[in-house]
């Protein structure tokens, strides 16, 4: 079958799978990988980027896994990991704010 986007271990001359690599070993601008800043943080400051800065997609939305307190892909979690504090109020039984409150709870 053909095959999904351009390597980007062999964009920067890494790749060692070769002929049997399931990515695109040539440069195609409309198959290149999604942009590794733009998926995790939702915008990139490299004007030059080459790669792909898509709408928001599911790698721009939360993680329900880390929302929920542990993602075990961590840092290469396909999702965005947003850190939030807690509402000292609610984790001591009960917050004033209620929905309102700026904090998790």
């Amino acid at each position: 079958g053909a095959k999904p986007a351009v390597c980007k271990h062999w964009l920067r001359g890494l790749c060692k799978r070769g002929d049997g690599c399931d990515f695109l070993h040539h440069y195609d601008a409309a198959r290149m990988p999604e942009c590794y800043f733009y998926s995790k943080f939702g915008e990139c400051g490299n004007q030059d980027c080459p790669f792909l800065h898509g709408d928001a997609t599911a790698s721009t939305a939360g993680c329900p896994w880390y929302d929920r307190g542990f993602c075990r892909h961590g840092p290469l979690c396909k999702y965005k990991h947003t850190r939030r504090v807690m509402c000292a109020n609610y984790l001591v039984g009960f917050c004033p704010e209620g929905p309102k409150c700026k904090f998790v709870q």
